[in-house]
Order: C-alpha cells, then sequence, then structure tokens
C-alpha cells in the first residue's frame, strides 16, 4: 500500500536537516512505520486505512526522531514545525478553499455531523441548530493510537492542527474548552456559522 504522507514527511526531512541525516532520519521512520503497524491488531478496516495513511507515519516520525538522539524538546519542536506547517497548513488552505462554495455551511455541517454519526474513527454524541453543531469526543482514534504507542504526549499536536485548520476562516468559527489529547475528558467541538 502506498502512503502519500511519506513523501510529504520527506520532504519536510529534508528541508531541516543536511541530505545524510535527513535519509538516516527518513530510513528510520520508515523502518518504525513498518513496525508500528505489523504490531497494530483488532482494528477495522476503516481505523487501519486511517492509522496507516494518516496517523502512525506522523507517530513514526516522531519516533524516529527520539531515536536519533535529540532532546525531547528539540523532538517536539521538529514535531510541531511539521504539524503546524505541513499538516495543519495544508488542511486549513483546503478548508478555506471549500468555503467558497456557494452554502459551504449547510454542505460542511451536514457531511460533517453524517461523517461523525457513521464512523468507527470516533465515539461521539453530535447536537446541531440551524448555525452550530457541536461535537463530543469521547473516544479518538489519534488519542488511542498514540497511547497505545507509548507516546500520548503527541496527541496534542493533533489537537492542534483543528486550531490551524479553522482558525481564520470566513463562513466558520470554531471553539473547544478541552481534548482527550490535553488530558481532558473529551474534545468538545463547537463550530458555527459566522
Amino acid at each position: 500500500m502506498k502512503i502519500k504522507q511519506q513523501k510529504q514527511i520527506r520532504a519536510f526531512l529534508e528541508e531541516e536537516f543536511e541530505s545524510g541525516k535527513s535519509s538516516a532520519l527518513f530510513d528510520t521512520q520508515e523502518k518504525t512505520l513498518r513496525t508500528l503497524i505489523e504490531n497494530t491488531k483488532g482494528k477495522s478496516k476503516n481505523q487501519m486505512k486511517t492509522l496507516t495513511q494518516t496517523i502512525l507515519p506522523r507517530i513514526a516520525l516522531y519516533q524516529a526522531l527520539q531515536k536519533t538522539g535529540f532532546s525531547q524538546e528539540d523532538v517536539f519542536r521538529h514535531m510541531r514545525k511539521y504539524m503546524m506547517d505541513k499538516v495543519a497548513a495544508k488542511k486549513h488552505s483546503s478548508t478555506a478553499k471549500m468555503e467558497l462554495v456557494p452554502g459551504f455551511y449547510a454542505i460542511y455541517s451536514k457531511v460533517f455531523l453524517k461523517i461523525m454519526r457513521t464512523t468507527d474513527l470516533q465515539e461521539s454524541t453530535q447536537k446541531a441548530g440551524k448555525n452550530y453543531f457541536d461535537i463530543t469526543i469521547t473516544k479518538c482514534l489519534w488519542h488511542t493510537a498514540c497511547v497505545e504507542n507509548g507516546c500520548a504526549e503527541l496527541c496534542s499536536l493533533f489537537c492542534d492542527v483543528d486550531d490551524v485548520t479553522y482558525g481564520g476562516l470566513k463562513k466558520i468559527s470554531f471553539s473547544r474548552t478541552q481534548t482527550l489529547g490535553y488530558g481532558g475528558s473529551c474534545c468538545d467541538f463547537h463550530l458555527f456559522k459566522k
């Protein structure tokens, strides 16, 4: 299976480090990723696809950086840069482009809520009104994967991606008071029409 995320990770490492170091880090990340995928058991086909394509490559990058002798502070700094400058910026750009579609809020809220009601990637409850929708997530595959792979602290960066994705949009606003990744009992998403 081709993992699209790997191209982005390789490019990031090439930007951050000289060629010998970036190649060695990428090799370590790829080996770590293969091990993570092989060791992941008891997941549905949908969960495994999301883990393989999205979550585990980032966990593998984090673990590869840890294996290279960086301080934990430097590891987290590099991961934060990757998650914010690459992952979050791309998601924000994509969402901002979708806003150009007439009726964006109505379409987005309907699709978002339908996905949340039917997915096995999270356990959640939903509530919606005319100009808002709330999602309360009590179990999340991103958080579970970080915990299962011994890096619960990394999950906060996955949470931070949401802040960038929805920050500064013209037609929709977003807030939360807590997340699982930051030690909360849930992720309480509140999205509303501007």
